[in-house]
């Protein structure tokens, strides 16, 4: 997949073309990328994704934008499975912010990208002010720039699937609810880094995964799958927030205690996938009484795998 940063003052190529943040890329994300993609085959064109960093909500409120589903290496890894040959990534900045509509059709969307097929979804606006909108795109076509689509929503067991609707689940701690939306389980992934080994100390060593979300969507402990490690997926207990007992900060930190497993793991990128949530944080009246509350968590967990597979077994026959 090609990543771009600048938008040329000429394209290469005709793309066909999808536009949007693609925040956790959701089942309605993924249905906009699989029909850009057939349409990119249908014409013989590359598809493309445009999309913007920061957040256009974070540039402009960063202390009421909602909380980030995927970091931007999570994201372009998404658009990558998906299928995308393309990724135009625009800074979102002052200049960006202040393109005309007009503008952004003619110089970045006709000349700089090539655009001849685009998608967007049903409450696309775009341009200074948010100007733009679905029916000036529409106009284009109308002057054969080029061939617009609008995606309508999709829905899941009657809930229309949005960023949000991820978020709202994710925070309540409904992991099935999220992984109905998201089609597979919500995921974090990170390098891990040398800690305070805080963990060892209490007999249960973790792997410290360091995150790209200041202002992680979810918190509290967890039964978690873990990718990365030895090309299995291994089981074990996270825990997601500020360590309220020992901790002077606030930072959020992603504590991850694989199961039977005492292995170096420092500078290893993991993907931790969130399954089932156990509880919220607490803060504690001393060590001793933590310790006893984690030795609890890993015996917790490993019965949730062990009837996690017995269903598993079951189904299957």
């Amino acid at each position: 997949m090609r990543i771009s940063r600048t938008i040329p003052v000429a394209a290469d190529t005709p793309v066909a073309l999808t536009i949007g943040n693609f925040d956790g890329v959701h089942l309605g994300h993924q249905a906009m990328l699989a029909r850009l993609i057939a349409a990119a085959h249908e014409r013989a064109l590359p598809s493309c994704v445009m999309t913007f960093e920061p957040h256009p909500r974070e540039f402009f409120a960063p202390d009421q934008a909602p909380t980030r589903l995927t970091s931007l290496r999570e994201k372009l890894e998404l658009l990558e499975r998906a299928g995308v040959d393309r990724v135009q990534l625009c800074r979102f900045n002052f200049d960006f912010a202040k393109t005309a509509p007009e503008d952004f059709i003619e110089r970045l969307l006709q000349r700089g990208l090539g655009a001849r097929w685009i998608q967007v979804g049903d409450d696309f606006r775009f341009g200074a002010r948010r100007a733009g909108d679905f029916t000036m795109l529409k106009a284009a076509e109308a002057r054969g720039v080029f061939e617009v689509h609008a995606m309508t929503s999709v829905t899941v067991e009657g809930v229309r699937v949005s960023s949000t609707a991820v978020r709202e689940r994710l925070a309540a701690g409904d992991m099935d609810g999220a992984q109905r939306l998201l089609g597979r389980p919500y995921s974090i992934s990170g390098r891990v880094v040398h800690g305070d080994s805080f963990g060892r100390t209490l007999g249960c060593p973790t792997a410290n995964v360091l995150m790209k979300h200041n202002r992680p969507p979810l918190a509290g402990i967890f039964a978690v799958e873990v990718h990365g490690v030895d090309g299995v997926a291994r089981p074990g207990v996270a825990s997601l927030g500020v360590r309220p007992t020992v901790a002077r900060d606030a930072r959020p930190c992603l504590e991850v205690n694989l199961f039977d497993f005492d292995r170096d793991l420092y500078g290893r990128h993991l993907k931790v996938e969130f399954l089932h949530k156990f509880r919220d944080e607490e803060k504690y009246a001393d060590v001793e009484t933590l310790r006893r509350q984690i030795a609890r968590d890993v015996e917790i967990a490993k019965h949730y795998f062990v009837t996690r597979a017995t269903n598993r077994k079951t189904r299957n026959g």
